[in-house]
C-alpha cells in the first residue's frame, strides 16, 4: 500500500510587511523622543514671594541647586549627600567659575537643612545666591 506523502515546503518569511513595521516603529520613537521635555529630579513646591523681583536672563544657564529634604538635593541634575555639599559646589565652581549658581528649596523643606545649605555654599565662596519662587495669586 502506497500512502501519498506531501512535500514539505520551507516557510516564507514575507519582508516587505516586516519593512512597513520596522519603519512605522522607526518613526514612532522618533516622534516620542523629539516631544520629550527635561524633567527635574525634583519636584519642588516653590514658596510664594510678594516681594521677588524678575531678573534678567544671564549669559549662561545657572547651576541650579534643588533643595527639598536632608536626603534629596540635587546640584544641577546629580544627586549630593548634604554632608559632601561643599565640596560638591566647590569642584563645580572650579569647571565653570563664571556659571552662576541659583538655589531652590521647596516650601516644605525644614528649615534647618536650608540654613544647612546656606552654610555648605558660605564655605564654597558663593555669595548673593538668587533663590527661585513663585508670584503670590492675586487673592491674598
Amino acid at each position: 500500500m502506497r500512502f501519498h506523502t506531501r512535500k514539505r515546503r520551507s516557510p516564507v518569511i514575507i519582508i516587505v510587511s516586516l519593512i512597513d513595521i520596522l519603519a512605522i516603529l522607526l518613526i514612532f520613537f522618533i516622534v516620542t523622543t523629539t516631544f520629550r521635555k527635561d524633567q527635574p529630579r525634583l519636584k519642588i513646591n516653590l514658596p510664594e514671594s510678594k516681594s521677588a523681583e524678575a531678573v534678567a536672563q544671564e549669559k549662561q544657564e545657572p547651576l541650579v541647586l534643588q533643595v527639598r529634604s536632608a536626603e534629596e538635593i540635587t546640584l544641577g541634575d546629580e544627586p549630593v549627600a548634604l554632608g559632601s555639599l561643599a565640596d560638591a559646589l566647590i569642584r563645580a565652581r572650579t569647571a565653570a567659575p563664571d556659571r552662576p549658581v541659583a538655589m531652590q528649596a521647596d516650601r516644605d523643606a525644614p528649615f534647618g537643612v536650608v540654613v544647612k545649605v546656606l552654610d555648605a555654599l558660605k564655605l564654597a565662596g558663593i555669595k548673593n545666591i538668587p533663590t527661585f519662587t513663585q508670584p503670590e495669586p492675586e487673592g491674598r
